[in-house]
């Protein structure tokens, strides 16, 4: 049985030891002095995501220009492009393909390869212009100018989540990002704040008429 890349610390880590952290500033330093690195990393402001551009790199096992070429800001969060997320699919499998079908709402597209291991063809999700616009996806423009290549780049997202999740360490695409609305969720600090926050009955007077419970509502779904 094989380590997963998230449970271990590797020999080549950034956060190994002082000695290793020591001896990869200086790594990040001569790359935040390259003008061809991302803006994102230049400089003596970029010289943190440049360490922790090499921890990443350490753990996937490439080289930290891939990743730090791949890795993009948007709506300040990390993102990988979606041809990253391809290239890492085709470091296990053979054979990625795109199948489409239907047409209108209907169209869908799901991924399918060949994992080297085993020679096992597996899938990935569909992904649909109707799951789209339920999801609110569609308030990007490019989901109306290019549907095909949204659920293409959507689909192979899908696939590497399930098959491939070691390899992108829980970081979101650059779809995700801007197709995805964040939920604003606020958390009562204190048991007092709770009590206050939470929903009570009111009761009328028995009297007059019989106690009505109170209709809670149902959290909306999300991923």
């Amino acid at each position: 049985m094989t380590e997963s890349n998230l449970s271990t610390i590797p020999e080549s880590s950034v956060y190994k030891n002082e000695n290793a952290f020591a001896l990869n500033q200086r790594y990040a330093k001569s790359l935040c002095n390259s003008t061809l690195v991302p803006t994102h990393y230049q400089g003596q402001a970029g010289l943190s995501n440049c360490l922790i551009a090499l921890e990443m790199a350490n753990r996937m096992n490439t080289s930290p220009l891939i990743v730090m070429q791949n890795l993009n800001i948007i709506k300040g969060k990390p993102a990988w492009s979606s041809q990253f997320i391809i290239a890492m699919i085709q470091t296990r499998f053979d054979d990625l393909d795109y199948e489409m079908s239907g047409k209108g709402d209907s169209l869908s597209c799901r991924c399918s390869a060949v994992r080297r291991k085993d020679k096992k063809k597996v899938y990935g999700s569909v992904v649909s212009l109707e799951m789209a616009k339920a999801e609110g996806w569609t308030s990007n423009k490019k989901w109306r100018t290019m549907p095909d290549h949204m659920l293409r780049f959507r689909a192979a997202t899908f696939f590497g989540r399930q098959h491939v999740a070691d390899l992108l360490l829980g970081v979101q695409t650059e779809e995700e990002v801007v197709d995805i609305q964040p939920v604003n969720v606020t958390v009562p600090n204190t048991p007092h704040e709770a009590a206050i926050a939470q929903p009570k009955e009111i009761k009328e007077d028995p009297v007059f008429e019989e106690e009505k419970p109170v209709k809670q509502e149902e959290p909306d779904d999300f991923f």
